[in-house]
């Protein structure tokens, strides 16, 4: 039935969504109001973002050092923003530096921007807390917007994440990334324990379409 479902939906919602997103659209979540451009991933029409957030809301963020990775049009980054946090946002696409800057300004609050393709750029730092939606597709991205949605063919986003992530966490940080049960999960766990990471399930949810997990990453004791 699940696949059924998708097969209807790519064949009819999918061009139906492409279109309207063809332009920049405004998205309201809360008391949050965003303007996503055609550039740039839109939280609205896709559950992992939203999932993701509502995870991190239940935690305390008030006064901690957060880090949205790959932050698209910025909703996780200003809703940590809105509750406390001192918030770090960062994406290798230009296009969604630039729109979280000036969503932030529209929503009254302060974050840190970086355009940088993962921690490359990121000051050497130690964070409370990351979130991470990352790329789930394995293919080649070819354009800037391609980032949010390829990893590579053989899941390279992932060998440079955990390769780079040691330095900018301590004991008690807490690394949540979502994934969904289309990506190659075993793969992805694979790549952290070379690095010496565990990742641990702390939430899943399930929808007509796709199942969703939140995992907490932790160092390998």
């Amino acid at each position: 039935m699940q696949t059924v479902i998708k097969h209807i939906v790519s064949r009819t919602y999918k061009p139906l969504l492409e279109k309207y997103l063809s332009k920049t659209r405004t998205y309201r979540y809360g008391h949050i109001r965003l303007q996503v451009p055609p550039e740039v991933f839109h939280p609205g029409f896709f559950f992992s973002t939203k999932i993701l957030l509502r995870y991190c809301c239940t935690l305390p963020l008030k006064q901690t050092k957060f880090l949205e990775l790959g932050c698209g049009s910025g909703l996780i980054a200003i809703a940590a923003a809105q509750k406390g946090a001192m918030v770090t946002a960062t994406d290798i696409n230009p296009v969604a530096v630039q729109t979280v800057m000036k969503n932030a300004e529209s929503n009254t609050v302060n974050i840190t921007t970086i355009e940088s393709d993962l921690f490359e750029k990121i000051p050497h730092q130690q964070f409370d807390m990351i979130a991470i939606n990352p790329p789930y597709y394995k293919k080649q991205p070819l354009l800037p917007k391609d980032h949010a949605w390829c990893c590579g063919e053989h899941g390279e986003y992932f060998e440079r994440l955990f390769a780079s992530l040691h330095p900018y966490i301590h004991g008690a940080t807490k690394v949540l990334m979502i994934l969904f049960d289309g990506c190659d999960i075993p793969l992805i766990e694979q790549i952290a324990a070379a690095h010496g990471f565990t990742m641990h399930c702390v939430q899943k949810e399930k929808n007509l379409l796709e199942q969703n997990f939140i995992y907490q990453i932790q160092l390998h004791i």
